[in-house]
């Protein structure tokens, strides 16, 4: 279910509703890195400021919507992206964040129309709380990783990489339940080396990979608002076995100096979790080879680490 024809046919079917983002490609010397060219694939600039507006479009446009709507749980993104949608196509949605989650994606959520619901310390409380809803209410679970339909729409991203730098080497993209991830590999299946990337205090699909199986993970970091659920997704999980070359780990120093660094040199506005791959670029997590052609997806920019004035 999961592969090229599905991806391209959501493809086709989200163009319009969504933005081709554009591809940047800036000297790896102005980060003080090797001489060579690096691709940043900057998807922060997509509709909702994050990649998640695919997988919500996918899921709405190929699920039939029951008169109750559609409920979400997220750490924020995936929330703002699923509020949109469902406003453009006219359904109702209801949202359940933790604690957590920044202000700038409560702001975003609130803005689309939702109705929010805040509450418990981390994105499995929040999720329970969405289960619970759905069972009552009948509304569309929308999950914002475990979803065939998700990881097609996701998987769209690897399709645009691959029109718009055809001779691509590696891809490195952050890691969270692996929605992202698991589509892009899909799509790529070994022809582009995909590396996840994750927070060292949570090293979701690394500790997957190490034991088999989807194991429980911390939510240690920086970027516990998109980069920490407790898990893996199951559906990725296979996927990623066949076709992710490998996973580095990361500091949160090193995702901080990321983000800045995105901002001083390419007046880039990313998320922490948006930041990460270039971080492990940063903290030579990663090492590419002499000539190896890379690239970074930013994933997300809804932060307010540049407020231009706001409180």
């Amino acid at each position: 279910m999961i592969d090229r024809a599905a991806i391209a046919a959501a493809e086709k079917l989200i163009r319009p509703h969504i933005r081709k983002t554009p591809v940047l490609a800036a000297e790896a010397a102005d980060f003080g890195l090797d001489s060579g060219t690096l691709w940043f694939k900057l998807e922060q600039t997509q509709h909702t400021g994050s990649f998640k507006a695919r997988g919500a479009f996918t899921n709405l446009l190929l699920r039939k919507v029951p008169a109750a709507g559609v409920a979400a749980a997220s750490g924020g993104n995936h929330g703002a992206a699923v509020a949109f949608a469902a406003r453009k196509l006219g359904h109702k949605a209801r949202i359940f964040v933790p604690e957590i989650s920044p202000r700038a994606k409560v702001e975003r959520i609130r803005g689309y129309g939702a109705e929010l619901v805040v509450g418990g310390a981390r994105y499995p409380e929040a999720l329970a709380a969405c289960e619970g809803y759905i069972a009552q209410s009948g509304a569309l679970s929308i999950h914002a990783f475990d979803q065939p339909e998700t990881l097609i729409g996701q998987g769209t991203v690897g399709l645009e990489v691959e029109e718009q730098v055809p001779d691509l080497d590696t891809l490195l993209v952050a890691v969270g339940g692996g929605g992202l991830i698991g589509g892009i590999a899909a799509w790529f299946g070994g022809k582009v080396k995909v590396v996840g990337v994750e927070p060292e205090g949570a090293p979701t699909l690394h500790a997957a990979m190490a034991a088999g199986r989807p194991v429980d993970s911390t939510a240690d970091t920086i970027a516990a608002d998109s980069l920490a659920p407790k898990q893996v997704g199951r559906l990725m999980f296979p996927i990623a076995q066949r076709a992710v070359a490998t996973v580095a780990l990361v500091p949160d120093a090193a995702i901080l100096e990321g983000q800045a660094m995105l901002w001083d040199r390419l007046r880039i506005v990313a998320e922490p979790g948006g930041a990460a791959v270039l971080a492990a670029l940063l903290a030579r997590r990663y090492v590419p080879a002499k000539g190896e052609r890379v690239g970074l997806l930013i994933c997300g920019a809804n932060t307010t680490a540049v407020d231009f004035g706001r409180s």
